[in-house]
């Protein structure tokens, strides 16, 4: 290779004898050419394809690498369904990371899923972030998951940001209802009993499902139920602190003076059960909005969620002597009429001293339910009470419906009444009591039919039946004179039993007749045209008849719209 096939500069030519000085020669005496080196001080371009390499090589791992997203645990029940290398895990139908593998847990219970997730999804793997397994899903109230039919299973995940980071989960067994990025609010609801309520049953509004059953779980202590409710935006704002819900499941039905009244949601409410709320109107209603996770108890009807409570309640006990057939725990308390309280307790005891049966009867008054004129706190209670029953403030049991017999504590005046004064029993105080109305008019008939009783009028028959006989002796007998002896002695006889008559027996009698007339004279009020008791039996035929008139229109707009077994009635709801 020649010096510049090399890529050396050849120096300049040299004499002869320079170049043969000092060095051998062939046999023919000719000096032999001799290549010379020369160093180059840089480096060969060549050098720089590796390096440029290494470089793209490296930015390109790095860029792998930063770019890479976070891997994550989930701990399933099961894995049916899923595989590594091909289940995806999805935001909303779309892609944001892929199961890398499928492993059983340590405790042989349950599977892990190790899934890598795209760049960007680390922010939102907190604590509160969940993960279910999507797959076709059948219940009472929705069908889920049927587009997994074609394409597979596959994660969901429901992101969110706030709350500390995270890397293991345990992915839920059920799809959640609602998912966090949905707008609305969640409330706590308190029940004794679940009863027909089930994830998915709706919630209404005046007939128009705005949320849902979200959860339900059982109180440690065991002596209640926690049922979680969402409602959805813009209807959760109808939620405030005054609002009452209660249970819709099922169909009310009720007779009352009113008619018949039969209250439904819908069919779906029937079926799986339901949940509606309102808000009562009341003068002092701020209808402040609540909160998040606020807590509201869960009323069994919708009469019982409008009914007014009060913090502040009163005990009283009350002893009857008669037959309380009909009066049952939680039955009304009637003050003129208005409800003011209810019966706690109902028990029959026995008095060894007296050798008679009491029947003590514990009754809750809400004083509050009282207005009061002027300044509440400056009434004495227990002085009002004292001064209430020294003017005739009775308690008496009343029938509250002719059907069904139920009876009510009615607390009344009766100024007429006995003087008694307010007692003490226990820790009660104890309120006097009268007769029941139909006990009243009993005891008086049978004091009458005792005075009758008490009458000789067995003495009075046997009298004029010697009488009569003395007479017919006397006008058979032949000694005359010996006769009219007779008769005068039998008439003086006759003579003071008449005067006995005249005065012992009369008068009783003329009282008893007098009694007895007043007796009929209230029979006869009590069956008048104009008696309360004939107004409310005529009354009770005029809603039998527009009962089964409601019946009649009931079945008559079924056969029209049957589809309103569904519906509702208008279709709508």
């Amino acid at each position: 290779m020649s010096a510049t096939e090399n890529g050396t500069v050849p120096p300049p030519a040299a004499p002869v004898e320079a170049l043969t000085e000092g060095r051998p020669e062939d046999t023919a005496g000719a000096p032999l050419p001799q290549a010379i080196t020369i160093r180059r001080d840089r480096v060969s371009i060549v050098w720089l394809i590796p390096l440029v390499a290494l470089i793209i090589g490296g930015w390109l791992a790095f860029k792998t690498f930063s770019e890479q997203g976070p891997t994550i645990d989930i701990q399933f029940a099961t894995a049916a369904g899923l595989q590594a290398g091909k289940t995806k895990v999805k935001f909303k139908d779309v892609d944001v990371g892929e199961v890398t593998s499928i492993d059983v847990s340590d405790d042989l219970k349950s599977v892990v899923v190790t899934a890598q997730l795209k760049h960007g999804a680390a922010d939102y793997l907190t604590r509160s972030t969940r993960f279910w397994v999507e797959r076709p899903r059948v219940t009472a109230s929705r069908v889920s998951g049927l587009d997994t039919l074609l394409s597979g299973p596959f994660i969901a995940i429901d992101p969110v940001a706030e709350g500390d980071a995270e890397r293991h989960f345990v992915g839920l067994e059920e799809p959640p209802l609602f998912t966090t990025s949905e707008p609305g609010k969640r409330f706590q609801l308190r029940s004794p009993t679940l009863g027909s309520l089930n994830i998915g049953s709706p919630v209404y509004y005046r007939q128009i499902q705005v949320g849902q059953v979200a959860g339900n779980a059982l109180d440690a202590d065991g002596r209640a139920v926690s049922i979680e409710v969402f409602i959805s935006a813009p209807h959760d704002r109808l939620v405030t602190r005054d609002t009452r819900f209660w249970n819709a499941s099922g169909v009310d039905f009720s007779i009352s003076t009113n008619g018949v009244q039969v209250d439904t949601q819908s069919l779906l409410s029937v079926l799986i059960g339901g949940v509606s709320f309102d808000t009562p109107d009341t003068i002092d209603g701020a209808r402040e909005p609540a909160a998040v996770n606020d807590v509201f108890p869960l009323y069994q009807s919708r009469e019982e969620a409008h009914a007014k409570t009060y913090a502040h309640k009163e005990r009283y006990l009350l002893f009857f002597q008669g037959s309380v057939n009909g009066l049952n725990v939680g039955a009304p308390v009637l003050l003129r009429g208005i409800s003011i309280g209810r019966v706690l307790d109902v028990q029959l005891t026995f008095d060894p001293e007296d050798f008679e049966f009491q029947i003590p009867v514990l009754i809750e008054v809400e004083p509050e339910r009282i207005g009061v004129r002027g300044d509440r706190g400056r009434i004495n209670q227990q002085g009002v009470v004292e001064r209430l029953v020294a003017n005739g403030l009775r308690g008496q049991l009343k029938s509250g419906s002719l059907l069904t017999g139920q009876l009510y504590v009615d607390l009344d005046f009766h100024p007429n009444a006995p003087a008694q004064p307010l007692g003490k029993h226990g820790e009660y105080a104890v309120l006097p009591t009268v007769p029941a109305p139909l006990d009243a008019l009993t005891t008086k008939a049978n004091s009458i039919l005792d005075k009758l009783d008490a009458l000789p009028i067995q003495q009075l028959g046997q009298d004029a039946a010697g009488a009569l006989a003395s007479a017919n002796a006397l006008l058979s007998s032949k000694e005359l004179r010996g006769a009219i002896v007779e008769a005068d002695a039998a008439l003086a006889a006759f003579r003071q039993t008449a005067e006995r008559l005249n005065s012992q027996i009369a008068p009783e009698l003329s009282t008893a007749l007098r009694d007895t007339s007043a007796t009929l004279t209230a029979a006869g009020a009590i069956v008048s045209e104009n008696a309360p008791m004939y107004i409310e039996m005529q009354r009770m035929f005029q809603e039998l008849s527009a009962a089964a008139r409601s019946v009649r229109l009931l079945t008559d707009y079924l056969e029209r719209h049957p589809e309103a077994l569904l519906k509702g009635k208008g279709g709508g709801r």
